[in-house]
């Protein structure tokens, strides 16, 4: 979801900072794990704070005319997950509030900035770059389902937010997303901004020498 040219880079509200730009949400200073649609869905409420923004228009913005998703239980997931990102809650909301068959407004005191006064970057995160590092995972299964690019990303979540497992077997039969077995050797090529991300090449097995997107925590050094 792109925002408008004159919209501010950065937006806060409380102790949170919202970066536009990186689609990334800061908590004091820490960066808080969310994802696209969640993050779509609260840049969405911050660009008319204090107004509803009818369901409607959620599901213009959020989904293509020619995708195939329960809306309604996919905007309601999206927003859970943004609450819980928030500390919020739907019965005595700090921040969004529901509008019952309506849509949601958002209810916060926002302040713009154009820069984030988050702590500075990891000088380390540079040293990344070029080392050689194992993919790791937690749970029972033993390979890792990882996109190809930004754009494949952003679909998984959407699909993910659905329990939409048709959508997600597409993507693996197109090679989208691909099916990578744990402790797989990859070379990181860049670390992304925001430094929760990087751009690796798959050094070994069934799609050596493609790349792919991680995160990296979910990598570890290589001895």
């Amino acid at each position: 979801m792109s925002t408008p040219g004159c919209s501010p880079l950065v937006i806060r509200f409380d102790i949170f900072e919202v970066d536009l730009r990186a689609g990334e949400l800061y908590k004091a200073g820490r960066k808080v794990k969310l994802q696209v649609l969640p993050f779509q869905a609260l840049a969405i409420l911050l660009e008319r704070p204090g107004e509803i923004v009818r369901r409607e228009e959620f599901q213009k913005r959020l989904w293509s005319a020619d995708t195939f998703v329960d809306f309604d239980h996919s905007l309601n997931t999206a927003i859970k997950k943004l609450r819980q990102a928030l500390g919020d809650g739907n019965k005595k909301p700090r921040f969004i509030e529901t509008l019952p068959k309506r849509g949601y407004r958002f209810i916060g005191t926002v302040a713009q900035s154009s820069k984030l006064s988050t702590p500075g970057k990891d000088p380390g995160a540079a040293s990344k770059v070029g080392r050689v590092a194992k993919l790791c995972a937690d749970g029972p299964l033993s390979f890792k389902l990882v996109s190809v690019d930004e754009a494949t990303a952003a679909e998984r979540e959407k699909l993910d937010a659905a329990n939409d497992d048709v959508g997600l077997s597409l993507l693996i039969a197109s090679q989208r997303l691909l099916m990578v077995p744990k402790e797989t050797q990859v070379r990181i090529l860049e670390v992304l901004p925001g430094e929760s991300r990087c751009l690796v090449r798959i050094l070994e097995g069934e799609h050596y020498g493609k790349t792919a997107l991680v995160l990296l925590g979910e990598l570890a050094e290589s001895e």
